[in-house]
């Protein structure tokens, strides 16, 4: 089986950088993206099989953008997307699974529970 395919989109460096330091000495090939656009351009080159998606991004397409617009695509719907936001309210978690999204981190995070919860999901 080759490497499992995640892309981490993030407006802030140094939190793509924290999430690469992360994941990085697993069995995974990492990419990242600095903004919705981006994310949506990747996605449909890299075909991933799990996304760290910040909700929160300049641009035209914020994370729930993103994240609608993957789900209701058929070659990329079954794209794993974790929503890693800084908005914790019950509405906002509620919003982020309306969207398709398959878990919900809210910052700061532990990043041995999103490595936890990236396993995981890799192995379904």
């Amino acid at each position: 089986m080759g490497k499992k395919v995640i892309l981490i989109v993030d407006d802030q460096l140094e939190l793509r950088n924290l999430i690469l330091l992360t994941l990085d000495g697993n069995d995974y090939e990492l990419h990242t993206a600095n903004d919705g656009q981006q994310a949506l351009t990747m996605a449909k080159q890299l075909h991933p099989d799990l996304m760290i998606l910040d909700v929160m991004m300049p641009g035209n397409f914020d994370g729930y953008e993103v994240c609608k617009e993957l789900k209701t695509n058929s070659s990329l719907k079954d794209i794993y997307i974790i929503l890693l936001t800084a908005r914790g309210q019950q509405a906002d978690n509620k919003k982020g699974f309306d969207a398709g999204a398959n878990s919900y981190i809210v910052k700061p995070f532990s990043p041995l529970e999103l490595a936890s919860i990236v396993k995981e999901a890799l192995i379904k």
